[in-house]
């Protein structure tokens, strides 16, 4: 499901306050950062699981695989546009995404699973 809404202008503050293992999941895939594999990995629990595209990636050594992967493929921009706490184990970041990718551009959702302060799942979804 595609959110054709303008970013939410407090929720780039909002996630200034979000947990350091999403703030470094977050970080760590935007592509305009030069991405650092273990500061990634850093952020999931070693047995955490990531559901993107249809696909499930359980481990360090899965999701390194899934991020080198995804990675590279095209060239875009990220902005947060919406932050929810459900609780301090759950949370959705939405990121505003244009590039050169087909659509050019898209929202995307991603759904936190936090325990003991490292993401143990995350679901993305457009």
């Amino acid at each position: 499901m595609t959110i054709q809404t303008p970013p939410d202008p407090t929720a780039a503050e909002t996630a200034k306050h979000l947990p350091a293992a999403i703030t470094r999941y977050l970080r760590e895939a935007d592509p305009q950062h030069k991405a650092n594999a273990h500061d990634l990995l850093s952020a999931f629990a070693t047995d955490a699981t990531v559901i993107d595209d249809g696909n499930t990636y359980t481990g360090h050594d899965e999701i390194h695989r899934w991020r080198e992967t995804e990675a590279s493929e095209y060239i875009y921009t990220v902005e947060v546009s919406h932050v929810e706490k459900f609780d301090d184990t759950q949370y959705v970041v939405t990121n505003h995404l244009e590039g050169n990718f087909p659509g050019g551009v898209v929202d995307i959702i991603y759904r936190f699973t936090l325990a003991n302060d490292l993401i143990t799942k995350l679901e993305i979804a457009p």
